[in-house]
């Protein structure tokens, strides 16, 4: 792996990546439930600009589109959301380190104009296993999240060496953040071990959980190493996490190492109760990172008074129909569709600012205005 700076550069940093006792590892409840009394109802979405297909067209120099993402940010306040969750690319640390965060730094402050803080994504492990800089492929017509890619992809995630070589990423982004107000959670890994059995299956990467438990134990120690102002967590998203026996290994770490505790449900109302309520026993903050598919059953309708009643914070997945065209469903990897879906599988606007469904945005204004 190419290093990310020239020696000369690297000089100043390297007390960042030198061995050290940690400064401080996992909040307690009792501090993760502080800092959640100093936050609003935090609210949402997964946020991707129209104009890109993933991660690192979002983030690349030259598809980097400040001007978008300005108006759908805007978009998003016009309807109470105060926060989104972002995914970042290991790759783009590689390509140009300055360069990246410096646009972090851009988006920080357009976010901050419209009143979002955000919660960045670090690593993923879902869609294509082979990530590659440069212009990005255009998406496949009528399939949803034809061009998303993972982080750090299989090539490093299999290799314990290239995983190792991950931590200046890490501890670089999360250092040069560490206090910035305007982030306020820190998502090290969306959804680990994921297989992808549906779009990139059926085996993308043999003992592909013991990998990636591997990096989720990895990114809780380097980050511990930094210890951010801001909470730390990897959100649990398959299999049973009713009790705290019935949790497999990857769930069990999650959980156990988190700040505040997240997860995904894509779900009718009793799926999300019976998702969310086994979380409050862990006596952190609980925030659902990922939901809303309404031909699934997932509807804002039912799950947004909920998750207020239950001030558990909610970030639904898609703001803006773009690149990505996550309003097809999952189901449009294997079915063949021609036209857009009457009804949205995700997202909540047009381009142009239009509404999917105005009574979904209505609804928005509404819980937010009460917050």
């Amino acid at each position: 792996m190419k290093p990310t700076f020239r020696t000369l550069r690297l000089l100043p940093l390297l007390s960042l990546f030198a061995p050290c006792a940690f400064a401080e590892g996992q909040w307690t409840p009792e501090k993760a439930q502080e800092w959640a009394k100093s936050q609003p109802w935090l609210v949402g979405s997964n946020f991707t600009p129209s104009t890109a297909i993933n991660q690192l067209e979002m983030w690349q120099a030259e598809t980097f589109d400040p001007e978008t993402i300005d108006r759908e940010l805007g978009y998003a306040a016009s309807c109470g959301m105060n926060s989104a969750r972002v995914f970042l690319h290991n790759l783009l640390w590689e390509q140009d380190s300055e360069g990246l965060l410096k646009r972090m730094d851009q988006f920080l402050a357009i976010a901050a104009k419209h009143k979002i803080g955000i919660m960045f994504v670090l690593f993923d492990d879902v869609w294509d296993p082979n990530p590659k800089l440069g212009k990005q492929r255009d998406p496949k017509p009528h399939v949803h999240n034809s061009g998303w890619v993972q982080s750090p992809g299989k090539e490093v995630l299999k290799d314990d060496a290239k995983r190792a070589a991950l931590e200046p990423y890490v501890k670089g982004v999360l250092t040069h953040f560490k206090d910035d107000k305007r982030v306020v959670v820190w998502d090290l890994y969306n959804e680990p071990g994921n297989p992808n059995r549906s779009a990139y299956g059926p085996v993308e990467l043999e003992d592909k959980p013991k990998y990636s438990l591997d990096l989720v134990k990895k990114c809780f120690e380097w980050a511990w190493e930094v210890r951010p102002s801001q909470p730390l967590t990897i959100g649990v998203w398959t299999n049973d996490w009713s009790t705290k026996e019935k949790r497999d290994a990857l769930n069990a770490y999650q959980l156990d190492n988190s700040d505040v505790t997240t997860f995904h449900v894509y779900g009718d109302l009793a799926k999300t109760k019976s998702f969310t309520e086994p979380l409050f026993e862990y006596g952190r903050p609980v925030i659902c990172t990922e939901y809303l598919a309404r031909t699934a059953g997932s509807r804002l309708q039912d799950i947004l008074p909920y998750f207020k009643e239950k001030k558990v914070g909610a970030y639904q997945w898609g703001l803006v129909a773009g690149k990505t065209q996550t309003q097809y469903p999952w189901e449009s990897w294997k079915q063949t569709f021609t036209e857009e879906p009457k009804i949205w599988f995700h997202e909540l606007f047009h381009k142009d600012g239009k509404p999917f469904d105005p009574a979904e945005t209505e609804l928005y204004k509404k819980l937010n205005s009460a917050s």
